[in-house]
């Protein structure tokens, strides 16, 4: 299968900030491809070396063979990027700003395609409208939109969904699901762990410019097996000793990882030795954020773990 974007040994420094050290992934033609990492991880630096908005300070980025330095207009010319911050111009109107985002590619005359990617991100009654008049949301579409208007093959989404309804949130991912069915490939930023696990076949996770995860996301979820137990006890109480050491605490709700339903008995035992009043109780099977939170946690401060 064809390499779609090839990233070798990148790195970044701002200053004495080390924001990506030494970065190498391969993304093939036609994937899914989820890019996971706590805030200040490396994502958007990663995102902007491979656009061409910063310049790497090592290593090498491809988009379908062409370098993103060396080759920079026909690597962009293949890239769609969806940026995290909105950012419009406040002059024109919905189908202007599309109409002009063509015409740095080179692209006239193409309103079936824009009325096209309008109408699938329930954009069609604002064409019109000046880009000033827009909520938060329909501003994060039209980012969407421009991103799409030259039908780049890759397609880059860095946190498309933040601040968007969910119904735009069900439309937006049903239209980037037929993109991708069609052969483009999409590279997803998110801190909706739900969506990476539906959506991507293999996932990169990042932790202060290193990768510290590479997998399929099967795989992934096949490192913590079994079933979380989360509950919550009554206000002022905490757990014993010996079950806060087995525990992590979050938000005052206390998670345990199980292997097997048979722990749940001998745990309810100890709550009630220890005189716990359990307020809420859950039983869930073990998703993307148990194995994300797993991975941040056992993966260390400075070096990588092995990856796959």
């Amino acid at each position: 299968m064809s390499i779609a974007v090839a990233i070798d040994r990148v790195e970044k420094h701002f200053g004495s900030l080390r924001a990506l050290a030494g970065v190498s992934l391969q993304i093939a033609e036609g994937e899914f491809f989820g890019l996971l990492g706590p805030n200040g991880a490396g994502k958007t630096t990663l995102i902007s070396c491979l656009a061409g908005l910063v310049r790497p300070d090592a290593g090498t980025l491809s988009v379908l063979g062409h370098d993103v330095v060396g080759d920079y207009r026909e690597a962009r010319r293949r890239l769609g990027v969806v940026p995290q911050e909105l950012v419009f111009d406040p002059f024109f109107s919905v189908r202007e700003t599309l109409r002009i985002q063509s015409g740095y590619f080179g692209i006239r005359n193409n309103d079936d395609w824009i009325d096209e990617i309008l109408a699938n991100l329930d954009l069609t009654s604002k064409a019109e409208v000046n880009m000033r008049r827009l909520s938060g949301g329909m501003k994060r579409r039209v980012l969407v939109a421009q991103a799409l208007v030259h039908k780049p093959p890759v397609i880059v989404l860095d946190e498309p969904t933040a601040g968007v309804d969910v119904e735009l949130r069900q439309g937006l991912w049903q239209f980037v699901r037929r993109l991708n069915q069609d052969g483009h490939t999409v590279i997803l930023t998110t801190h909706y762990l739900e969506e990476a696990e539906a959506l991507c076949g293999r996932i990169a996770m990042l932790k202060q410019g290193h990768v510290v995860a590479l997998d399929t996301t099967r795989n992934l979820l096949a490192r913590v097996a079994g079933q979380t137990l989360q509950l919550r006890l009554a206000a002022a109480q905490t757990l014993p000793p010996a079950l806060r050491e087995r525990a992590t605490e979050s938000a005052a709700t206390w998670t345990f990882h199980l292997d097997s339903l048979n722990e749940i008995e001998p745990l309810l035992a100890a709550l009630r030795e220890g005189h716990c009043v359990v307020d809420d109780l859950r039983l869930t099977q073990t998703d993307l954020e148990d194995v994300f939170l797993g991975v941040m946690k056992n993966s260390g401060s400075a070096a990588p773990a092995a990856c796959r």
